[in-house]
């Protein structure tokens, strides 16, 4: 099973602060808890760059540690979500590298992922517009998805003579939507639009454009203002889960669960229901 639920969570609680965080290569804040993180390259529809991803990764390594940080937003400026790697920066330059050095890139976009799994933190991905390639990992890697009908969802690496194995989609997206859907998408490499993609429940919810972000900020702030001790222990069964069988989870699960009615939140929302007002949770 790895690493016990009580050992992973103490691990993490390491209380660092992220909000005065000056990200170089993308946008961040912190506000009421909630970081927001925003790919800020509109004009070419926010697509990732080799110091964007070492960035992103070592920004949510970072993360999982931060006091002041209980729930994430990631979003794109404008009105798209992220095109994949940038076609000048990244897939030119890929194409003169040796084996070795196409290893390290790709072991470094599979860290990215690596990075937001572990992040204990919820994370909400708001998507809008293009949401292509490694960007729909970035997507696919998140907690909890918004999009618009005018969203392009599309693992498109066939399109450019890869497999469609790369940063864990195939572990990923069968368990999101399914392995026959997910097999289509992965061997086409075809946009999948917004309303279909909540159908398939790869989304989440369809909001108006304008509304999206406003939408994951509240979405947000209600995980932030919830038992994020809980949360992170939800987040972490959620994936540890997928390498147990049935009997082993519900092992797990026992320990997991006995290891949260330890904490004073839990406390917190008995003592709250008998005096019939809503718990005022705080993490711990």
């Amino acid at each position: 099973m790895g690493r016990s639920p009580a050992r992973a969570q103490r691990s993490s609680a390491n209380h660092k602060e992220l909000a005065g965080y000056q990200a170089r290569h993308f946008l961040y804040e912190v506000a009421d808890r909630v970081a927001l993180i925003t790919l800020n390259r509109p004009e070419r529809k926010n697509p990732l760059t080799f110091d964007s991803y070492a960035e992103l990764r070592d920004l949510f390594r970072a993360i999982a540690g931060a006091a002041d940080v209980k729930a994430i937003i990631i979003t794109g400026a404008g009105e798209n979500f992220c095109s994949g790697g940038d076609v000048h920066e990244i897939i030119g330059p890929l194409t003169k590298l040796d084996k070795k050095g196409l290893l390290n890139f790709t072991r470094m976009t599979g860290d990215l992922v690596k990075a937001m799994r572990a992040c204990p933190q919820p994370i909400v991905a708001a998507i809008d517009g293009t949401c292509a390639g490694a960007g729909a990992l970035l997507a696919l890697a998140s907690d909890i998805r918004l999009g618009t009908a005018r969203s392009k969802i599309a693992f498109l690496f066939t399109r450019v003579g890869l497999a469609g194995c790369d940063m864990g989609a195939c572990a990923l997206l069968p368990r999101v939507i399914g392995q026959g859907r997910a097999a289509e998408l992965l061997y086409t490499g075809r946009s999948m639009g917004g309303e279909e993609a909540e159908r398939w429940g790869f989304l989440n919810r369809v909001c108006a454009p304008e509304s999206l972000l406003p939408d994951a900020r509240m979405l947000a702030a209600e995980l932030a203002a919830g038992p994020t001790f809980a949360h992170a222990m939800t987040k972490r069964m959620l994936h540890q889960e997928w390498n147990m069988g049935v009997d082993e989870a519900i092992d797990a699960e026992a320990e997991a669960q006995a290891i949260c009615m330890t904490t004073k939140d839990f406390h917190r929302a008995y003592d709250a229901f008998v005096a019939k007002r809503k718990p005022a949770f705080k993490g711990d």
